[in-house]
């Protein structure tokens, strides 16, 4: 949320991809990825102490910022997941609110003010206690600071006000209900670290190391597209985690990273973020490594550029303008045989995309009606375009309104194998109507992106267990302020219809009726044709056995360990040397820090599970 986990999320999906994160919503500085392999050769070993277990995650995403003010993609949130507390958390067994630094949380009857109390036991890695001054003063800067909302300001566009009458009470005032309140998935920074940085837009908080945070470990290093170094943090509430060090490591080239894998040099392998087809099959009967394929949270989709705009109106960007013709998106999207992908090019590790919302998060699952959907119907396609006006030349051409035959540029992914592959369907699809494909394989998407300077983008996020900050990246709020400015947004969508369903839903606290206002705003963006879902790509990972013993899925029966709602896999995971118990000594769903059962949310009647994108530019 978020953003992206595509671009990404994946928007901060959440999850910046929040997963996919988009893939690129709210960087504010772009690194560059030049490197096919870290530049140590195993960068984990410079600070690791003699003894010291060590996890080593492979990732084939760059981190986009290392302050949670800024970043989006999955990597990234993920990694303030482990750094920072929220105010809650997520049990990894069936995602309901569990808490996080807040230990409990009431509203008043009208559902206008929200109470929460902040734990005791926490301490910031520099030896101060963690209080509701410090969640205050993060909401505050970033209802007050446009720099510091730049990633997960939707969360607090609504607050009226946020008071810390004592070190354990914080207070929040809404304007009006909002229905995201156990689920506001926001790092609380500590304020006297936070209070001395300047430039909230750009500040990112990688000069200085370590990074003082609360949560199960202590961001120690980093160098950009090598690797990210955290410690175990010792005196994290819910206990320290088993492995004393935890190391992601970047590369570029997904095969050196299974290669990697196969010869014991990382411990586990995300892909981008899931291994390919051909790369799980490779593993699957290798000694010592386990296979994780389980229903993902992403999904996969093609966003066509509805022409980039800002909040003041003002146009920019280069979008090819037959995409403003509903029909030509519709004939766009009639013209892509899901299944084909489906089976081609995921193999059988996705499902078949249809809504916004992955089928993983049941009550938000949407599918088009049959005199809605857009399925696969070349000829219809075809009959779309010369409707709009878009004819063959005697080459056989479609025409553009300046008389040049139409050529689409494609932003995708260099290291996402899944984009060039659908990029080679889509050439041959489309060239087949009359239309040609530029594919536009980039490092970095996030400059054209962001500067609206394509036509179509791969592009994917990673769903929460609430759908808000997916939602959100779609409204016209998300848009930046200026041209010059870098918004929430996706891809720049505007449409006052689903603006009204966004507002409608976030202030519904009736799970069923919100559901249904969801559903009804994944039919109206299907309906727009901006957002082609293609897929619902598996989850598919994989670690070695004889490095780790036991790590946490999330959801528990069958779900993923890379980019959860929460920390709970690189928390629990168990070196496979330790000689304690596998069991649930890593464990979070029942016993937590100790005990926690129910936990009653007073006032409102239900209490929600929501996350945002781990997301953002997961493809980011």
């Amino acid at each position: 949320m978020k953003r992206h986990d595509q671009h990404g999320t994946g928007h901060p999906h959440p999850s910046r991809i929040r997963p996919r994160t988009p893939r690129v919503v709210a960087a504010v500085l772009t690194l560059s990825a030049a490197l096919a392999t870290p530049l140590d050769p195993a960068p984990q070993q410079a600070s690791a102490a003699e003894g010291d277990s060590v996890l080593t995650v492979a990732v084939a995403q760059s981190v986009d910022s290392l302050s949670p003010f800024l970043a989006s993609r999955l990597l990234s949130t993920s990694i303030h997941r482990l750094t920072y507390e929220y105010l809650t958390n997520y049990d990894p067994k069936d995602a309901h609110a569990i808490p996080g630094l807040a230990t409990k949380w009431e509203s008043s009857p009208d559902k206008l003010t929200w109470t929460y109390t902040i734990r005791s036991d926490s301490k910031w890695s520099d030896g101060e206690q963690a209080t509701a001054e410090d969640a205050a003063w993060t909401f505050n800067k970033m209802m007050t600071d446009d720099g510091a909302a730049t990633a997960n300001g939707s969360f607090v566009t609504n607050f009226k006000k946020v008071t810390a009458p004592s070190p354990t009470r914080l207070v929040i005032e809404l304007k009006k209900p909002q229905a995201t309140m156990t689920a506001l998935d926001v790092p609380i920074v500590p304020k006297h670290v936070w209070e001395k940085v300047t430039d909230f837009s750009e500040f990112n908080n990688d000069t200085s190391f370590p990074v003082v945070g609360n949560g199960p470990f202590v961001l120690t290093g980093y160098k950009a597209d090598s690797y990210v170094r955290l410690k175990a943090n010792k005196n994290f509430w819910r206990g320290a985690p088993k492995f004393d060090e935890l190391v992601f490591r970047y590369y570029k080239d997904q095969d050196a990273a299974v290669a990697a894998l196969r010869k014991g040099e990382v411990s586990f392998v995300a892909g981008s973020p899931s291994l390919t087809p051909a790369q799980a099959a490779s593993l699957k009967n290798e000694k010592n490594i386990h296979v994780n394929d389980a229903p993902g949270r992403r999904f996969y989709a093609l966003a066509t550029n509805p022409g980039a705009k800002a909040k003041n109106g003002r146009k920019f960007g280069d979008g090819h303008p037959s995409l403003l013709d509903e029909r030509v998106r519709h004939a766009l999207f009639m013209a892509v045989d899901r299944r084909t992908i489906i089976d081609k090019v995921f193999q059988g590790y996705a499902v078949e995309g249809q809504g916004y919302i992955p089928p993983r998060f049941s009550p938000y699952f949407w599918k088009p009606s049959a005199g809605q959907e857009l399925a696969y119907d070349p000829a219809k396609a075809a009959q779309l375009l010369d409707q709009a006006g878009y004819r063959k030349n005697s080459a056989g051409k479609r025409l553009g309104e300046d008389g040049k035959p139409i050529t689409y540029r494609v932003l995708c992914h260099a290291t996402d194998p899944n984009d060039k592959a659908v990029g080679q369907y889509l050439e041959e699809w489309w060239g087949k109507l009359g239309i040609g494909v530029s594919l536009d394989c980039l490092d970095n998407v996030s400059d054209p992106w962001l500067a609206g300077t394509y036509d179509l983008a791969f592009d994917g996020w990673s769903v929460n267990p609430d759908p808000d900050f997916v939602l959100s990246i779609h409204t016209c709020a998300a848009l930046p302020a200026t041209p010059k400015d870098t918004g929430a947004t996706d891809n720049f969508i505007c449409d006052k219809r689903y603006d009204d369903l966004y507002a409608r839903q976030l202030a519904e606290y009736d799970p069923a009726k919100r559901a249904t206002i969801v559903k009804r705003m994944e039919s109206r963006l299907y309906d727009l044709g901006y957002m082609n879902v293609m897929a619902y790509p598996n989850a598919v990972e994989a670690y070695r056995t004889d490095q780790i013993k036991s790590i946490r899925t999330m959801p528990s029966a069958a779900g993923n360990i890379y980019g959860q709602d929460g920390y709970w896999s690189w928390w629990s995971a168990v070196p496979a040397d330790s000689g304690g118990s596998s069991g649930d000594s890593g464990s979070t769903g029942v016993v937590i820090g100790g005990a926690v059962g129910a936990v009653v949310l007073v006032g409102a009647g239900v209490f929600f599970a929501m996350r945002r994108r781990s997301t953002a530019d997961d493809r980011e």
